[in-house]
C-alpha cells in the first residue's frame, strides 16, 4: 500500500484554462461545456479575392431582404450560402444591422429579444392546453426573467425605448 500523494507529474484531465468553452447555465452561472472547436474568422479583414460582387450590390440585397420580413441573421446565412458572401462586414465595411438602421430597415426590436418573447409565447400556448405540465411552467419562469435581463440591458444601451416593457398579456402582438 503506497502511503504517498500523488507525484507532481500526474496527467491531469483538464483542459488549459485558454482551450475551455463555457455556457450559461439555468440559474446564471458558467457552466463548462466540452468541445473546443469553433469557427474563426479570418486574420485578413480585406474581401477574398474571388468574390466579384460589389459593396451596392450587397446593399442592395439586404434591403431587398429586409423588405421581404427577413431578420438579420437570415439575411446573413442567404448571403452566404446562396450569394457566396463569406463575411458582409468585410465586403461592405459594415455589419448587416448597421446597413439596415442607415436605411430604415432594422427591426423595432432587437432580434434574439424577438426571438425569446416568441419562445415565451408558444409556452405560454402550450400550457394553455397543458395546464398540469410544470417543467414547461418553469421553462417559461426562465425564459421570461432571460427576456427581463435583456430588455434591461437594451434599455440601458439605448436599443429599447426608456419605457418599453414586456408584458406577457401584450407579448403575442409583439411577434405576430
Amino acid at each position: 500500500m503506497c502511503l504517498h500523494p500523488r507525484p507532481v507529474y500526474y496527467h491531469s484531465t483538464r483542459r488549459p484554462a485558454h482551450r475551455m468553452k463555457f455556457s450559461k447555465t439555468s440559474t446564471g452561472g458558467a457552466d463548462m461545456i466540452k468541445g473546443i472547436s469553433a469557427s474563426a474568422l479570418p486574420y485578413k479583414r480585406s474581401p477574398p479575392s474571388w468574390l466579384k460582387t460589389t459593396s451596392q450590390d450587397v446593399d442592395e440585397s439586404i434591403c431587398k431582404f429586409a423588405k421581404k420580413g427577413l431578420t438579420p441573421s437570415q439575411i446573413g446565412v442567404i448571403l452566404r450560402d446562396s450569394h457566396g458572401i463569406p463575411q458582409v462586414k468585410s465586403v461592405t465595411g459594415n455589419k448587416i444591422l448597421r446597413i439596415l438602421k442607415a436605411h430604415g430597415l432594422a427591426p423595432e426590436i432587437p432580434e434574439d429579444l424577438y426571438h425569446l418573447i416568441k419562445k415565451a409565447v408558444a409556452i405560454r400556448k402550450h400550457l394553455e392546453r397543458n395546464r398540469k405540465d410544470k417543467d414547461s411552467k418553469f421553462r417559461l419562469i426562465l425564459v421570461e426573467s432571460r427576456i427581463h435581463r435583456l430588455a434591461r440591458y437594451y434599455k440601458k444601451t439605448k436599443k429599447l425605448p426608456p419605457v418599453w416593457k414586456y408584458e406577457s398579456t401584450t407579448a403575442s402582438t409583439l411577434v405576430a
